[in-house]
């Protein structure tokens, strides 16, 4: 190993945009140090946001030491961030709406209001807006990055990154380049209301779907909804949670699941969610183990398949920080032609992605039929603990990855 650690010990100045204090953080600089790599150069998020940094300025630091490799982590787990993508989201803000992909945003509250907003412990804080106020950063960090004028290459391009996370144009570009995908009920972006959902369960013939938040993450704003078109039956399980206050409905990611059977409140979540903006497709039952159903969490480095995690649950909804099993594919827990099926669909979608060189892909497996479909794309899905590659985590794989200097 020490021969090929040594191959790597020419990668050139390398730039971790993130929050420093943050897991993602720790875990990579353990990485780097391990395999006997400067530290990575910490540019935080927030720093950033608020610019009193910009990203030009430390590019020039590393002028003539080769081409400088920059990453872009996860914002969120800081309050601070998650206020200042908010208020870039403002429609009182000014930015660069390139990489924006939603078009609307419906309630805008102000760059004051959103930087002014109070914490409260799980609640789901205008994510349309934070995803514009997203997008606009990522805009920002490019179009700097390339005036800088410094040699330099991003791990995952920052437009990509703003498409991977819109559920809605990700669909749209799997689809086109034939990666399986569920199908929807109705025309991406054409359900807006839980009424015009019902019409679109109605003309597909569809009972069982996914209701996401187009641009959410982590289970926020995921609900499993079906309908008995026989007995006018609803069920929703989901995370969210909700709280009336003088007739206004706060919503909240409860990290537990929940289940909603009346009417009334099926209709008000879903009408949230739609207001937001709704990523809605076919619910596929998924294959089970030991009772439990589970899709695949697949990284992808390099266009190669590595890490694998399986994430079981006993709700529709697998998320690993909702406390559900998480299996490392071990002891040929799948079958060999479906664990290559989730590989070849996982490598599939992201070549999808040019500019990215990474990304956590979710890979359903269809019960009874050994069919794969990629559910959803995580530009930052390499959070895996315990998860091992050829004997290196997530984060060593990667950073053994980069090229040498040039």
């Amino acid at each position: 190993m020490r021969n090929l650690y040594e191959d790597i010990s020419g990668a050139g100045p390398f730039i971790l945009i993130g929050n420093p204090n943050n897991k993602r953080t720790s875990l990579l600089q353990a990485a780097r140090n391990k395999l006997g790599l400067k530290p990575a150069v910490v540019v935080s998020y927030e720093q950033l946001l608020k610019r009193i940094i910009h990203i030009g300025n430390v590019l020039e630091l590393y002028a003539g030491l080769g081409t400088v490799i920059l990453r872009l982590d996860a914002p969120g787990e800081d309050e601070a961030v998650e206020r200042e993508l908010i208020a870039w989201g403002a429609s009182d803000h000014e930015g660069d709406d390139a990489f924006w992909t939603a078009s609307f945003v419906q309630d805008s509250i102000s760059a004051e209001q959103a930087r002014s907003l109070p914490s409260e412990h799980g609640r789901i804080l205008y994510p349309g807006q934070w995803y514009r106020g997203y997008c606009r950063f990522l805009a920002a960090m490019q179009k700097e990055v390339k005036a800088a004028g410094i040699a330099a290459r991003w791990m995952n391009q920052p437009d990509q990154i703003a498409s991977m996370f819109d559920k809605r144009s990700c669909w749209q570009l799997l689809s086109r380049q034939g990666v399986s995908v569920p199908s929807l009920p109705a025309p991406v972006g054409s359900i807006q209301s839980y009424d015009s959902l019902r019409a679109a369960m109605v003309s597909s013939g569809m009972n069982r779907l996914f209701i996401k938040l187009a641009c959410g993450s982590g289970a926020a704003g995921v609900l499993a909804y079906q309908y008995n078109p026989r007995t006018g039956a609803e069920l929703a399980i989901t995370t969210i949670d909700f709280e009336l206050r003088q007739d206004e409905s706060f919503f909240y990611n409860a990290g537990r699941m929940r289940r909603y059977q009346e009417h009334a409140v099926i209709r008000m979540i879903i009408d949230y969610i739609c207001m937001q903006g709704a990523h809605i497709e076919r619910w596929i039952e998924k294959e089970s183990l030991d009772m439990k159903s589970f899709d695949v969490r697949q990284l992808v480095v390099n266009g190669e398949a590595c890490h694998t995690v399986l994430r079981l649950s006993s709700s529709p909804i697998t998320n690993l920080h909702l406390r559900n099993e998480r299996r490392m594919n071990e002891g040929e827990l799948l079958p060999e032609e479906v664990e290559q099926a989730v590989r070849n669909t996982a490598e599939a979608a992201l070549l999808s992605f040019p500019g990215c060189s990474t990304a956590g892909i979710d890979v359903l497996v269809q019960r009874g039929s050994s069919m794969t479909y990629a559910i959803d794309i995580n530009p930052f899905g390499d959070l895996l603990y315990g998860a091992l590659y050829k004997g290196f985590n997530p984060y060593e794989w990667q950073m053994l990855q980069l090229p040498r200097k040039e």
